[in-house]
């Protein structure tokens, strides 16, 4: 699978996500680690943008998983995968 078709599959997954009750939220988030990670070199912009990706995921399943608020989370983990999304190739 291609880094883009990757941080496709993370989008699609983490707008799902919120939608759903804060368990099957956080289950979804934790299906995304596998996707999040690097298989090979990318450019740093490309990496940069990745880890902030999944920075911001992570701080949504630890808001979940503390059943802390995450309203707020969801639209800058969104738009951080989505610049992801711009660079991946």
């Amino acid at each position: 699978m291609t880094d883009a078709e990757k941080v496709a599959n993370v989008l699609d997954a983490l707008k799902a996500a919120e939608r759903e009750p804060a368990q099957a939220a956080l289950s979804m988030l934790n299906g995304l680690v596998g996707l999040v990670q690097a298989e090979a070199a990318q450019p740093l912009e490309v990496e940069e943008a990745r880890a902030s990706a999944f920075m911001a995921i992570c701080e949504i399943g630890k808001a979940l998983h503390r059943g802390q608020p995450a309203k707020s989370l969801w639209q800058p983990a969104i738009e951080a995968t989505e610049r992801w999304k711009s660079l991946a190739r």
